[in-house]
């Protein structure tokens, strides 16, 4: 499908949910989503995965083949592409965009053939591998533009855990009784992690974690049988999706501690928003009646929610970063980071 422009302003019908089952506040509409341009990577029969997008409009992704090859993309704020990025070290014919800052660093991952994820930086042509020390798996998702970034990791005993490195200070943590948890992004102020867990039951949930290590859980919206939260911008406006029971997924706008309102692209069951810039662009995609996916670039119009719906909405508020994780070797095989 070639690019076509549309410009679709859809009300963004605000719902204040509860996170914890509690009573849900009712507000006025205050916000719409506009499409702006529907994408897909060149070629025939490619499925298109927007990851994030930066302050430039350049977005990052990855694209699936006709083959079942996976490699990572740039569209530029141009509309043109890049060449397909495949990583060195992909042996498999694995390697996904996952992040990407103003200054057009790339951040991502690349399979080999042990079915493990390394994580690598690619800018101005060259790629730099990296792996948190003493990790058999390594996903790095996200990237701000002083070039901190956010993951996530599994070490040799099997567990698997976020991290953030600030500054070149690694910095491990875990949503506490979680048997996964990713970390998909991170703004310059650095008051803002996001990403999302799986719990004992194998249900998805996100989180969002402040400066002091404060983790803010769960984060779903009513109706919720799996919510993921994929990025965030320096305004703390957060994106991402969730499916309902009847099988449909939702893109979701997240304004913390508890506001949300969702998005649907017109006539699709699947929309994913993945990233948000501080102007308020959004990236993500969206699956066609023939299950193909398409990327689409959107944004913000109007005044976002911003007023928290009081006090016995809070989402469950914990520092502790210590208690330990479900150790059984499966326990992170469901767990490939959501794209």
């Amino acid at each position: 499908m070639k690019p076509k422009q549309i410009f679709i302003s859809i009300l963004a019908v605000l719902f204040v949910f509860p996170l914890m089952g509690t009573f849900a506040q009712r507000a006025a509409n205050s916000g719409s989503i506009e499409v702006i341009t529907t994408f897909d990577y060149p070629g025939t029969g490619n499925q298109t995965l927007p990851q994030k997008i930066n302050e430039r409009g350049d977005v990052v992704g990855a694209f699936i083949d006709s083959n079942g090859v996976t490699s990572g993309f740039v569209r530029f704020s141009d509309g043109s592409f890049s060449a397909p990025i495949v990583d060195p070290n992909d042996t498999v014919g694995f390697t996904e965009g996952r992040g990407i800052n103003n200054s057009r660093t790339v951040a991502g991952d690349y399979a080999t053939s042990d079915g493990n994820l390394h994580g690598f930086f690619l800018s101005g042509g060259t790629f730099t591998e990296y792996d948190v020390p003493g990790a058999v798996f390594t996903a790095v998702l996200g990237i701000n533009n002083p070039a901190d970034f956010a993951g996530t990791f599994v070490d040799a005993s099997g567990i698997q855990q976020a991290f953030i490195s600030v500054g070149g200070t690694l910095t491990l943590f875990s949503v506490p009784a979680a048997i996964a948890t990713l970390a998909y992004d991170i703004n310059d102020s650095k008051r803002l992690v996001v990403g999302y867990y799986i719990d004992s039951s194998g249900i998805l949930h996100g989180y969002y974690r402040d400066s002091d290590g404060t983790l803010h859980f769960p984060i779903d919206p009513t109706g919720s049988v799996g919510t993921i939260l994929f990025g965030d911008n320096n305004r703390n406006w957060v994106v991402g999706r969730y499916a309902d029971a009847s099988g449909v997924t939702h893109g979701l706008f997240f304004v913390p501690p508890n506001n949300f309102f969702t998005f649907d692209f017109p006539g699709s069951t699947f929309t994913s928003l993945n990233g948000i810039s501080s102007q308020g662009n959004i990236t993500g995609r969206y699956v066609d009646a023939s299950g193909i996916a398409h990327g689409f670039i959107a944004r913000v119009r109007g005044t976002p929610p911003t007023k928290t719906a009081g006090p016995q909405m809070k989402a469950f508020d914990s520092r502790s970063l210590v208690t330990p994780l479900n150790q059984s070797p499966s326990a992170w095989g469901g767990a490939m980071p959501a794209r």
